[in-house]
């Protein structure tokens, strides 16, 4: 039965036959994905012939409606009656068409969440094996044998630094030698230091007291005179 009031067009290919040809491309990972998009818009366009039956379906339940009222208003129940089991077969239909675009819409869905999860492993799994790869190259051992490598090439720098900060002197080895000689010349000098006489301290020479009686001062006051007797005392006793 056609719903669509127009003859079917037999070259149109079928859902099943656009899912059946094989898709070109590379390797098998390039042709499922290929394939799977030419499902997905399969899928869609069958849910886009459904939709179209679906609304001229509804057209035909109006005019039932709008023919069956008519029939009414002319006294033609049987008619009426048939109308209205036509547009109760066609809302049947409709009921149908729903299910099956529930059912087209959830493979869509499904198949679309499939894709993706096939991608999202993919992607881990090469995640998985790039550190897998990397692991082995810098496994425990490796890293072990590495750091004490480094620690012994460290450890034979300092050593070679510490060789080139020596001081270069041909007579470091006769130091203590030296030293000695040093110390023993020290120790002369300090000995010929005491046993060298010491010189007596020499007396600075005095002027001599004289012995004549001191000029007396003429016009001079007793008291004056008495000072002058003293002076000449104490002269005397020096």
């Amino acid at each position: 039965m056609n719903w669509f009031g127009r003859k079917k067009d037999t070259q149109q290919p079928s859902a099943v036959s656009s899912t059946s040809r094989p898709a070109g491309g590379g390797g098998g990972g390039a042709a499922t994905r290929a394939k799977t998009a030419n499902t997905v818009v399969s899928l869609r366009e069958n849910i886009a012939t459904q939709e179209k039956r679906e609304q001229h379906l509804e057209k035909k339940i109006e005019m039932c409606v709008k023919e069956a009222k008519e029939k009414m208003a002319k006294k033609d129940k049987k008619g009426a009656l048939f109308k209205m089991k036509q547009k109760k077969l066609y809302e049947q239909e409709i009921d149908k068409i729903q299910n099956i675009k529930m059912t087209l819409e959830t493979q869509v869905m499904n198949l679309e969440s499939a894709a993706q999860n096939a991608e999202t492993f993919k992607a881990m799994q090469s995640g998985k094996t790039a550190m897998t790869e990397i692991r082995q190259q810098t496994n425990i051992e490796h890293v072990d044998d590495l750091m004490d490598e480094i620690k012994e090439e460290m450890e034979l720098a300092d050593e070679i630094s510490n060789a080139l900060a020596q001081p270069v002197d041909l007579l470091i080895a006769d130091e203590d030698d030296l030293l000695a000689e040093l110390n023993e010349l020290e120790a002369n000098d300090v000995e010929e230091e005491l046993l060298r006489p010491t010189k007596k301290a020499e007396v600075p020479a005095m002027p001599d007291v004289p012995t004549a009686a001191m000029p007396s001062i003429k016009n001079a006051t007793k008291e004056e005179e008495d000072e002058l007797k003293q002076l000449e005392a104490e002269l005397a006793a020096l």
